[in-house]
């Protein structure tokens, strides 16, 4: 049997350019948001828009699940999904947990969800997807299971430091080649979603922090919230989750 790391991510999170930057390392089987499936196929919680549904994906919890061992008894195996897909469900399941090692992923939420409002104005309380995240870290460390949270502005600011501090407490090791985006091809299993992930599927790196992002966030969260109110419903249950997310955030000396 072989390792199987896995990202827990919410949406909008910077979580596809970690992805690519799991998937360069070259040493894994990949695969990118398998869960999505049993949430908005199988279980058809709502439709969400840009989503190519590929007619021979596994479609229910168990069969996704079981698809993910069956690749892992032929090499490592990395996928990227979101929390909101799977819990409270997977913290049932404690044969899958044994073989995961869990990493999560978080980035301000005023710029996440703003982000996801403007690819899809009818983005549920659920689908913004921290509040979810916390629960699951919180269900991981209650049954004794080590968790590794980054945050995605961390990330930004120091790619590879934040890089080696993740991989450090998974257990991998360092890879300058992860970092090195020239291939151009885009993977299979991203093209269910390209509509979502043009700007990582067309970049050769991560991009620069902005000394003035979160400024920025605040004033076009703000302009945006005045029109559509709702924004603040969607932001204050998951600002709560980030907050404490964010306190067990690993840094570069980690």
């Amino acid at each position: 049997m072989h390792p199987i790391h896995a990202l827990w991510a919410h949406p909008r999170s910077m979580s596809t350019a970690t992805e690519r930057i799991m998937r360069e390392r070259g040493d894994f089987d990949c695969l990118h948001e398998p869960f999505m499936y049993d949430y908005y196929v199988h279980r058809q919680v709502r439709e969400v828009p840009g989503f190519d549904i590929q007619p021979d994906h596994p479609r229910d919890y168990e069969a996704i699940r079981d698809m993910i061992l069956r690749r892992a008894e032929t090499g490592p195996v990395f996928f990227k999904d979101m929390s909101y897909y799977v819990m409270p469900r997977i913290l049932g399941d404690a044969a899958f947990l044994d073989r995961l090692h869990n990493m999560f992923i978080i980035r301000r939420p005023r710029a996440s969800i703003l982000s996801y409002y403007r690819l899809d104005p009818d983005v549920t309380e659920e689908e913004i997807g921290i509040a979810a995240q916390l629960r699951h870290v919180e269900g991981l460390r209650a049954q004794g299971r080590a968790v590794s949270v980054v945050r995605a502005e961390d990330l930004r600011a120091d790619p590879r430091g934040m890089m080696r501090a993740l991989w450090t407490a998974v257990g991998l090791g360092y890879s300058e080649r992860a970092f090195d985006w020239q291939r151009a091809e885009m993977p299979e299993d991203w093209e269910q979603v390209q509509d979502w992930h043009g700007s990582v599927m067309g970049s050769t790196g991560i991009r620069p922090p902005d000394p003035d992002a979160e400024a920025r966030e605040a004033q076009a969260f703000g302009e945006a919230a005045a029109r559509d109110p709702r924004l603040h419903d969607l932001l204050a249950p998951h600002e709560a989750a980030w907050r404490a997310l964010s306190a067990m955030a690993l840094s570069p000396e980690d």
